[in-house]
């Protein structure tokens, strides 16, 4: 089974505020639907630009992907 992380972009300068934020709501979701998530977290991609994510298997995507809309996703690799 492949294992994939769900992205959510946020640029600007309030960007990592954002995607902390994000990150909230994302682990809530997680807890209250109960889905098998890898890890969850946020990353700075450059200055102005911070993701939100969440990983899990691809059994699971497309409930989450519906639910959540993601602005894009990729292979999930645990050493990102």
């Amino acid at each position: 089974m492949r294992q994939l992380k769900l992205i959510w972009d946020f640029k600007g300068p309030d960007a990592q505020k954002t995607a902390a934020h994000h990150l909230i709501h994302l682990d809530e979701y997680v807890k209250e639907n109960k889905v098998e998530s890898l890890a969850t977290g946020t990353e700075q991609i450059n200055e102005n630009h911070f993701i939100a994510f969440l990983a899990l298997e691809e059994l699971f995507m497309p409930a989450v992907r519906d639910a959540l809309k993601p602005h894009r996703g990729q292979l999930w690799q645990p050493s990102n």
